[in-house]
């Protein structure tokens, strides 16, 4: 079972936007989103996201603890191998909330939960690159280029994901000037959690974004994805124009 990523779940949006809240120092109305981001969960994903931003905003350790554990179990009610990512950064919150309260044993299990399930991906794929390059089944992509987002960055991995519709915003981004693809790709070597998005937002790799310093071979096309509208498309570069972050290469 793979859940994906939708950033048009409401629960996500509303997540999203308590986020921005965040950010602009709001937290008193960053926390009643996240409140009516709980309240709005349908199911067992919903309720893990939405009470890890509980989680996150709660300044009393007992409270902190009793919504990561709701976050936790909702995950383990899932069983989703791309949800399994952020077993550790829950165990490992759980376990931190369990040492402030002087609760050494619970402490150190969860301490060992979180370690043994911190192994790297799982995903099997199938994954995508979005790119505007004309390339064929057979070659080979390899790290080495210019990042899309800091023109100054020589990137030192090639990256991907096993979300079609992720790989399309990706091209759609990308220098170039020829039409928006998405080829289908075999990871050549190990590959890891993309470190820019895992444990940022959301726990864990939601968005099923990986990075390798070894080639991707193409092995098809993908033709079928949402494509951005032309706003959508000015909207998104107009994001990554603003984004002063760091890129961890």
């Amino acid at each position: 079972m793979n859940i994906k990523f939708d950033p048009n779940n409401i629960v996500i949006k509303r997540c999203m936007s308590g986020m921005s809240m965040e950010d602009s120092g709001n937290v008193e109305d960053a926390t009643k989103v996240f409140h009516q981001a709980w309240r709005e969960a349908k199911d067992d994903y919903d309720k893990f996201i939405a009470a890890y931003h509980l989680a996150r905003i709660q300044k009393n350790t007992p409270d902190k603890l009793k919504w990561m554990e709701i976050s936790l179990q909702s995950a383990l009610n899932i069983d989703d191998d791309n949800v399994k990512s952020a077993y550790p950064t829950l165990y490992l919150n759980i376990a931190e909330c369990y040492e402030k309260l002087c609760d050494s044993e619970n402490a150190q299990r969860n301490y060992e939960l979180s370690t043994i399930y911190n192994v790297g991906p799982i995903d099997e794929g199938p994954f995508y690159h979005g790119t505007k390059a004309d390339l064929q089944v057979g070659d080979l992509l390899t790290a080495g280029e210019i990042s899309n987002y800091k023109p100054e960055l020589k990137m030192n991995h090639i990256y991907f994901t096993a979300n079609a519709n992720g790989a399309g915003l990706a091209a759609a981004l990308a220098k170039g000037q020829g039409r928006e693809r998405v080829y289908i790709i075999q990871p050549t070597g190990k590959f890891e959690h993309d470190p820019n998005v895992t444990d940022k937002k959301f726990p864990g790799n939601l968005t099923r974004s990986y990075r390798s310093q070894e080639p991707l071979r193409i092995i098809g096309e993908e033709t079928e994805w949402a494509k951005l509208t032309t706003p959508e498309r000015r909207e998104w570069r107009e994001k990554v124009a603003e984004n002063k972050g760091e890129i961890i290469n």
